[in-house]
């Protein structure tokens, strides 16, 4: 179902991002006690989240590391299974009753929320890091107006009252272009993209630090993704968000994200700025992504495609995951887990064609 015809659309913001200092200070909620106000925003680290089956542990998340600054996009990619939402839902542990962290970090402010317990966890999550679900329709309770589901987590998180959640709820329908009208809507009385914009809504009343997009335009179509995409980046913008983007679409990396983590059977391939990755692929892997995706720039070609499949997480092949795919193996690559190679524009690479630690960024 397409959006109403005749609503306004939402401008780019014009005005130039926050920096770190002004998003800290324009929150209005204090930091939680624990934190380090010079530490990062996020840093996570050899992270490692498991799931158990009868047969044994599947490894969905191994060794992932990377860190988040103030009013960064971090795109999320990679092919079905690897990890991305794992990875994502990990950081506020939402994970399926036998999804178990293993091992690593994830310091948020300097606290380690690995270490807290599920009880200590409810602080952070949705005032800290929030979540646009994938599916908005099965995210919104069907019974409940959409105005009193973005309210509760006001009203229970920050202690507000009622009639102050019900006030700053409607801000936040304002806010993402939701007009007054259809405040007392059900979700099925709302557009596909109507429903998206009050996910959105909700992952904003606690005013959090971190919100996580797990694929927010999936399902929708073309001109509603790129309205939803638009009001992200406006959002982004004016107030100061961090972002974390779960998408298989590169273009919208390309659109919206400052850097780009490319993952693949659990553990990261390529990390770096966006411009960076998508000009110049150092992983096979990330070349082969990109080579599949189509280029309306480009000439009339067949699409590259990936022979194989992705390997088995509770049995992973040593060595690197993606070598049994892999156009440029070698010996080592089936033996050897490959190390990281950070180079001098910031990207960073596992893959043994690369052996030293620090390299020049290529002409």
């Amino acid at each position: 179902m397409s959006e109403p015809m005749g609503e306004p659309a939402i401008e780019p913001a014009l005005t130039p991002p926050l920096t770190p200092g002004q998003i800290r200070g324009r929150r209005q909620w204090p930091l939680p006690k624990q934190a380090d106000p010079a530490a990062p925003l996020l840093q996570v680290r050899n992270l490692q989240t498991y799931f158990k089956l009868g047969s044994g542990w599947v490894k969905a998340v191994d060794d992932v590391s990377f860190g988040l600054t103030d009013g960064e996009a971090l795109g999320l990619v990679g092919e079905s299974g690897c990890g991305k939402t794992t990875t994502a839902l990990s950081l506020v542990r939402l994970l399926p009753t036998n999804g178990r962290i293993r091992g690593g970090s994830v310091e948020l402010f300097g606290i380690d929320l690995v270490a807290k317990s599920d009880l200590a966890l409810q602080r952070y999550r949705w005032r800290e890091i929030s979540i646009i679900f994938q599916g908005a329709m099965n995210a919104l309770n069907p019974v409940i107006q959409v105005r009193r589901q973005i309210a509760e987590p006001i009203r229970y998180r920050l202690g507000q009252s009622e009639a102050a959640s019900q006030k700053r709820a409607e801000e936040l329908l304002d806010l993402v272009g939701i007009p007054s009208r259809r405040l007392g809507a059900y979700p099925h009385e709302l557009s596909g993209g109507m429903r998206q914009r009050a996910m959105i809504a909700m992952a904003l009343a606690c005013d959090p630090a971190i919100v996580i997009g797990d694929e927010p335009t999936t399902a929708l179509d073309a001109m509603v993704q790129a309205q939803i995409l638009q009001l992200l980046e406006q959002l982004r913008r004016e107030l100061g968000l961090s972002l974390i983007l779960i998408t298989h679409d590169l273009s919208v990396v390309a659109e919206t994200c400052d850097r780009v983590l490319v993952m693949y059977a659990g553990r990261v391939a390529e990390e770096g700025p966006v411009a960076r990755v998508f000009t110049e692929p150092r992983h096979p892997y990330t070349r082969k992504l990109l080579g599949a995706f189509p280029n309306i720039r480009s000439d009339r070609r067949t699409l590259e495609t990936i022979p194989g499949e992705p390997p088995n997480l509770l049995n992973p092949p040593p060595g690197c995951r993606f070598a049994p795919r892999c156009p440029q193996v070698m010996p080592v690559c089936t033996e050897v887990v490959p190390p990281e190679a950070v180079f001098a524009d910031g990207v960073r690479v596992a893959c043994h064609l690369y052996e030293t630690p620090v390299h020049e960024t290529p002409a």
